[in-house]
């Protein structure tokens, strides 16, 4: 469908969306990056090696359940999967637990802030009487992000892969959310910037899907032509026209 289309039959009965790039942005003061945090130990040749710092987590589609079981757990893996790679990028050892620690506080030392069509078009479907979600890639605290950045009264239901045990575009946390919204997937749609997450894997689980392209997007190249089951809008105001 077309960003001007209904939606395909069948009663929506909740939107599910996306979080970073979708409902939130980062803004200043930016957290450190990991290249400064190894060149402040003398690290220079592992900095080399490390690369991109958005990298360094779980890849997109992979499932952990068995890291997910509690936040301790899952922490605890996230800390030990930054101390191996940096063992592997020639980091010392006894520098490598004091370096992940390191490493994942600046992970999460995000500032948010919500783009300025969300807090209405959040409050337009909630008026309409849908259930609103958000399933994210996300750190287990996505309930406190949420909480943090003044939507949490305009959110029915969070969904993290921390906690779900898989990321997008894993089945798993379609299911997840699913569930514990009390959807089947026809009755819903899922709403986000990213193409594989957010359009392609809903698709897939039965889900309509909404492309959120927004004119300042970080995300580089050529919009991907639209399949069927899916729109594509520049502004979450625009919602209200295919929901």
């Amino acid at each position: 469908m077309s960003a001007q289309s209904p939606p395909r039959q069948g009663a929506v009965r909740g939107v599910i969306l996306d979080f970073y790039g979708t409902l939130v942005r980062l803004v200043e003061p930016l957290p450190p990056s990991h290249r400064s945090l190894f060149l402040s130990r003398g690290l220079v040749e592992a900095a080399d090696k490390w690369g991109d710092q958005w990298a360094v987590g779980p890849r997109d589609g992979e499932e952990h359940t068995a890291h997910s079981t509690s936040e301790r757990a899952y922490h605890s893996w996230e800390l030990d999967r930054l101390r191996r790679r940096a063992l592997a990028c020639g980091v010392p050892g006894a520098a490598a637990g004091p370096l992940a620690v390191d490493l994942d506080r600046a992970m999460k030392d995000l500032r948010l802030a919500l783009f300025d069509d969300v807090p209405a078009a959040l409050a337009g479907l909630r008026a309409r009487g849908l259930t609103v979600a958000v399933c994210s890639n996300w750190f287990w605290d996505l309930d406190r992000a949420i909480e943090d950045v003044g939507i949490a009264e305009l959110v029915d239901i969070a969904v993290t892969s921390a906690r779900a045990g898989a990321r997008k575009p894993h089945p798993l946390i379609y299911r997840t959310v699913l569930d514990q919204c009390g959807l089947r997937p026809e009755q819903a749609v899922f709403v986000g910037d990213m193409w594989e997450s957010d359009v392609a894997g809903p698709l897939a689980h039965g889900m309509r899907a909404v492309h959120l392209w927004r004119p300042d997007r970080v995300v580089a190249g050529a919009a991907p032509s639209l399949p069927d089951g899916a729109a594509r809008i520049a502004s979450l105001t625009a919602l209200s026209t295919l929901v």
